[in-house]
């Protein structure tokens, strides 16, 4: 797909934008504006309501909308009569779309996108709904039949429309201010576990029936769990998934990496498109696992994932993509999908022998068309099983063959632009794989990333930017830029002991504080304080396709309160909590990130100092258990003997801190007491609960 779709000659108003998405639209007949006076003006001007229009690039139902009634001449003759139109990208401005797909979940309680909004000029929605066909089938009412109602509706019952956008807004902004209730931490924590088992599927993992999505943060609570009480059951779920995930069709097994989500309950049929945020996510969840069991399919599915992230995913100067569309050449998951007669000439008969024993392949195809439901003699490939040893050497000499053939087809979109969010998770994952698999070029990746946003996504006050596309870095940085980039700065402080990382988190988050905080109530609000000044000022707690800014938060302010031993930034983190207790009460499973960040406050939880030589053999042991032991609930600082001044200008509390011996000395301090330093890598062990 080309960067701007052209049905007409003529662009509309989205033609300078830099949003791949927006840039889609560009050239539709539909007179569209971006987010921005000039539409409000227009609209208030000429007394018409808006048409908003919320998708992102990669999105299927997005492009579908598109070609049906965007592109249509029909279509856009309407809407440009009645209505402005104004489109947004979501992954561009999270904060517009949040809101929004609020009224849609509050007025149809469903959302997704294509999110379609019916608004005043003053911002304020009166009606909400998501795909619509141009015109009515099936029940389903038809966006030609809608504009008509709506537009005669503003003309008639102009004072009945701006009375139900005055309802809605009210009940938004009512959403919009929680405040502290009591809670019982250890019951949430059961509670979400309880919750999470009963909707776990036995047989083939995940959470539900169908659709299934990969919910890492569900995977990375359940392993907190499964420490903090040694319960199986919980290991299980997770490993059930991760393997049912890896053999099944939602895995790339050619290009590597993980579609967004499985159609089916089986793990078969993908909605192919690719998120960065789901790599770094998932990536996460295998290295833990990997960490607990040393079982080598989970390192080796981690491997796979950065594989594909630093060989397509990665721009020249070291920030990561955002996403590649299910869509090539106007067809989902085509790039991706094989005929049997295909791989047949492709391969030898020893290979096709072996592929038939592994793969789940058949003459008609496994993928069933979506309009008719008939199979299209494409396969999606699946493993029937984990290979042996001897096969998955001769598995990778195919895939290899089948990888050059495939890299010559048309290739899904890329979404180039880079987000300092996204980036900051894939940073956070970088880190921790350099850490448990001892890989140099891991950390080389994450430090390269995070010296692309101190360079081009940051302005002239240290205030983070949020998008950065071809030379262009614009909109000012959400709580998610902030939280996700503190995050994996603090796991790069602990993969390199490079101070300056740990500098920086400190200062991003100090502007936090700053900006974001709610300070009579608690948590943060998603905006800043001077952001735009949108219908509402949202604090997020749901932890949906990616953690909510204040589940992370939480985490962060814990581990920096126990890196600079400062009490106030914990005592933030308990206020956070309770601000949105009563809501994470009614389903713990729902913020299953925040409750593992509640699993760290509650403890136990460990913070350890090394100080001592890089070069030293002891520092090396001390090192290898506390980088590749599944220990989550943990800060460890390093200070270095022969450069110590430069870490006790930031970490001051740290100077009376010796080596014994001439040797690497750990200190071990569990819950607010300490323990005797150690300079033995076994009672180091011991001091924290290893043996």
């Amino acid at each position: 797909m080309n960067e701007t779709n052209q049905p007409s000659k003529k662009s509309n108003q989205l033609i300078n934008e830099k949003s791949p998405y927006l840039l889609q639209h560009a050239y539709n007949p539909v007179n569209w504006y971006p987010w921005g006076e000039e539409a409000f003006q227009k609209a208030k001007s000429e007394n018409k309501p808006i048409f908003l229009s919320i998708g992102y690039s990669t999105c299927h139902w997005c492009h579908v909308m598109e070609h049906e009634s965007f592109e249509d001449e029909e279509v856009a003759t309407k809407m440009n009569e009645k209505f402005i139109a104004i489109k947004v990208d979501r992954e561009e401005r999270p904060d517009i779309d949040s809101i929004y797909m609020s009224v849609a979940q509050l007025t149809t309680g469903r959302g997704g996108w294509p999110l379609t909004i019916f608004m005043t000029p003053d911002k304020q929605p009166f009606f909400a709904g998501t795909y619509f066909p141009k015109t009515s089938r099936f029940g389903a009412t038809g966006l030609m039949e809608i504009l008509d109602q709506i537009s005669s509706l503003w003309v008639e019952k102009k004072e009945e429309i701006l009375e139900t956008a005055d309802r809605i807004t009210e009940v938004l902004q009512k959403a919009s201010s929680p405040y502290q209730t009591e809670y019982n931490g250890d019951e949430l924590i059961i509670r979400a576990f309880d919750e999470l088992d009963n909707r776990f599927d036995d047989k083939l993992g995940g959470f539900a029936t169908a659709p299934k999505f990969p919910s890492s943060h569900n995977l990375i609570f359940l392993l907190r769990y499964w420490k903090r009480f040694g319960d199986k059951q919980a290991l299980s779920m997770v490993e059930t998934t991760l393997q049912k995930m890896r053999l099944g069709g939602i895995f790339d097994h050619i290009g590597y990496g993980f579609h967004r989500y499985s159609t089916d309950r089986e793990w078969l049929v993908p909605h192919f498109e690719k998120m960065l945020y789901d790599q770094a996510m998932i990536i996460v969840s295998y290295i833990e696992t990997y960490q607990i069991t040393k079982k080598a399919t989970y390192k080796e599915t981690a491997e796979a994932i950065i594989e594909y992230v630093l060989r397509d995913m990665t721009s020249s100067e070291g920030g990561f993509y955002s996403a590649e569309d299910a869509d090539s050449e106007g067809v989902e998951g085509k790039f991706y999908v094989w005929k049997l007669k295909e791989l047949q000439e492709i391969l030898q008969d020893d290979e096709m022998k072996l592929f038939y024993k592994l793969f789940r392949i058949e003459e008609e195809g496994n993928y069933l068309e979506e309009a008719t439901k008939e199979k299209t003699g494409d396969n999606i490939l699946h493993h029937k099983g984990f290979p042996s040893i001897e096969d998955k050497k001769k598995l990778a000499e195919i895939r290899a063959k089948l990888f050059e053939i495939r890299e010559k087809r048309i290739h899904p979109l890329k979404d180039d632009k880079i987000l300092t969010d996204w980036n900051g998770l894939m940073i956070a994952a970088l880190a921790k794989a350099a850490r448990a698999f001892g890989n140099n070029e891991y950390q080389t990746a994450a430090e390269k990333a995070v010296e692309f946003i101190f360079s081009k996504l940051i302005d002239e006050n240290g205030r983070l930017i949020h998008r950065y596309r071809k030379g262009e870095s614009a909109l000012t940085a959400n709580l998610d830029d902030y939280s996700f980039l503190i995050w994996g700065l603090l796991e790069l402080y602990e993969t390199s002991f490079k101070i300056n990382y740990l500098e920086k988190a400190l200062n991003l988050n100090n502007i936090v504080i700053k900006h974001f905080i709610d300070e009579e109530n608690g948590g943060f609000y998603f905006t800043p304080d001077d952001g735009e000044k949108l219908l509402v000022r949202e604090k997020l707690i749901y932890d949906g396709a990616i953690p909510s800014g204040n589940s992370v938060m939480m985490l962060n302010l814990l581990k920096l309160s126990r890196i600079t031993s400062n009490p106030d930034l914990e005592e933030k983190a308990a206020y956070l909590m309770a601000v949105f207790a009563k809501q994470v009460s009614k389903v713990p499973s729902a913020f299953a990130f925040l409750i593992s960040s509640l699993d760290y406050a509650i403890g136990p939880s460990y913070e350890i100092v090394l100080v001592g030589k890089s070069t030293d053999e002891n520092h090396k042991g001390m090192l290898e258990i506390l980088q590749q032991e599944f220990l989550p609930n943990k800060v460890v600082i390093f200070k270095d003997v022969e450069t110590e001044s430069e870490i006790e200008i930031t970490l001051a509390h740290l100077k009376d801190f010796k080596s014994q011996k001439n040797k690497t000395t750990a200190y071990v301090c569990e819950q607010f007491s300490c323990q005797r330093p150690t300079t033995e890598v076994s009672m180091m062990k011991n001091q924290l609960g290893l043996t």
